[in-house]
């Protein structure tokens, strides 16, 4: 059974940094690679950042230049440090990966950001 679980959101204010964790059990990130998405009020769910299991990265352009994705393939987990946050970073964030076609889900985590 797969599971996805995120942690790291929180209330901060323009400027500041976070770092979100997603932890995974019954998938390797090593080898399936692991996305970051966000989804807004009001908006599409939109894909921020992804590592491959070879650790091959890429970003959204809103974000290039200030939010990092990397992984502990040891641990499991991946990361998406996030800098120089913008009101427009406020979202909920959530961890993707998939095997053999099929999306797993996190639960998601809520980043706000005050101006």
């Amino acid at each position: 059974q797969v599971q996805l679980v995120e942690s790291g959101g929180g209330l901060v204010q323009a400027g500041g940094s976070l770092r979100l964790s997603c932890a995974a059990s019954g998938i390797q990130f090593s080898i399936n690679g692991a996305n970051w998405y966000r989804q807004a009020p009001g908006n599409q769910r939109e894909l921020v950042a992804a590592i491959t299991g070879g650790g091959t990265t890429n970003y959204v352009d809103s974000v290039k230049g200030r939010f990092t994705i990397s992984g502990d393939f040891v641990k499991n987990t991946v990361y998406l440090q996030m800098h120089s946050l913008k009101p427009e970073d406020t979202a909920v964030y959530y961890c993707q990966t998939s095997r053999n076609w099929r999306a797993f889900w996190g639960q998601g985590t809520q980043v706000t950001v005050s101006s």
